[in-house]
């Protein structure tokens, strides 16, 4: 029987992309749970309730894994499928075998038919899936399912704190450069020209959009045709946790996009179904994904730093580029707080505590010259 198509029935005023996306994440969740116990139903609930989608998501996949640590890599269950782990099974699970579980996440192997594929994760990571899993037996034991709380037990990760952190961004110079790149194609490879040629006004568009308002990926995925309103001289974004926000458009802005879609941007004929809308477009004329988003930001930004394209920075630079630059300027703390849509004005200080030249400037007046003598 062929696989039902699922329908959209949006009486709402967000776009059809913005529901499609938390419907994908919401049937993703929904399949992740149907591989998991059902005893697991009050857990479910709680990660429902109490963290957003993506977090979710996060998590089940997380608790899944364990679950495949636990079958394969002890003997602490003889089932054969994450579903089958019994309670009674789980229930003799120390904290000693949830510490060994995330000493395993830190460098493990999987092995398919033709490649052995090693994986590492850092302490971040490995906090998270600590949560994950921490979670998970704080509400089992709460449920009445389990008969103690061994999440005392579990070993601390020390993460770095934001401050202790190194904030990478571009310098000015290097911004400067990068636009050369993506306005004259400069330090691109020849195949990497050959695409330019079709794609710069929209590269141009896409990194200009970043530097301006320090977006999230997923906010410029996301963008559509209808979110601008030029009369107006704004748009409309979409935030986590399902806010809304107007963008007010600059004069760059509005020339970068407006050329993109007046001069190179398919007709409406090269766009398949369901993307009619949406702004930024791949050759292929549907919806750019976060990936190629992702490796376009990576590829001009190597240039500007003149590093390999895998060196390259991620969007994410870009935003913490726009934070720096914008303080930088002058411009206060909670208007750039409001701005970047940061629910602490503590994160938004550390880009104020960063001075992108200060290291720079302070080697500059600490030079040792060593007299050079000719021996010829």
């Amino acid at each position: 029987m062929a696989e039902k198509q699922i329908k959209i029935h949006n009486k709402s005023d967000r776009p059809d992309n913005i529901i499609e996306k938390e419907n994908d994440i919401y049937f993703e969740c929904e399949e992740l749970e149907r591989q998991l116990p059902k005893y697991l139903r009050g857990y479910f609930a709680y990660l429902k309730g109490n963290v957003l989608p993506q977090s979710r998501l996060a998590y089940l996949h997380d608790v899944k894994f364990f679950f495949q640590y636990l079958i394969k890599e002890t003997d602490l269950t003889q089932a054969e499928t994450t579903s089958q782990i019994t309670l009674q099974e789980l229930n003799t699970v120390q904290a000693i075998d949830v510490n060994m579980f995330i000493d395993y996440c830190r460098k493990y192997t999987v092995e398919t038919d033709k490649n052995i594929y090693v994986y590492e994760n850092t302490n971040k990571t490995l906090a998270r899936k600590k949560s994950s899993v921490s979670v998970l037996f704080k509400q089992l034991y709460r449920d009445g399912l389990l008969d103690k709380n061994i999440t005392d037990g579990f070993d601390p990760i020390r993460v770095p704190k934001p401050g202790e952190r190194e904030i990478k961004a571009l310098q000015d110079d290097e911004v400067m450069i990068m636009l050369d790149a993506v306005t004259n194609g400069t330090g691109l490879t020849r195949h990497e020209h050959s695409y330019w040629e079709k794609t710069k006004l929209r590269d141009k568009a896409i990194l200009i959009t970043f530097l301006t308002y320090g977006l999230r990926l997923s906010e410029l995925q996301q963008l559509n045709v209808s979110s601008f309103n030029w009369n107006r001289g704004e748009f409309k974004i979409y935030r986590k946790r399902g806010k809304e926000a107007l963008m007010p458009l600059n004069q760059s802005v509005t020339m970068v996009i407006r050329d993109y879609i007046e001069l190179e941007r398919p007709a409406d004929d090269r766009i398949a179904g369901g993307h009619q809308d949406a702004l930024f477009l791949s050759l292929q004329g549907r919806r750019m994904t976060e990936r190629q988003i992702r490796e376009l930001v990576k590829k001009y930004t190597s240039i500007a730093m003149e590093t390999t394209r895998k060196a390259g920075y991620s969007p994410h630079k870009l935003r913490a580029t726009a934070a720096t630059s914008l303080i930088g300027r002058g411009n206060s703390i909670f208007d750039v707080q409001a701005l970047l849509d940061h629910e602490q004005v503590t994160t938004t200080q550390l880009y104020a505590r960063h001075k992108m030249n200060v290291k720079r400037d302070l080697v500059k007046d600490m030079e040792w010259e060593i007299e050079r003598k000719d021996n010829t």
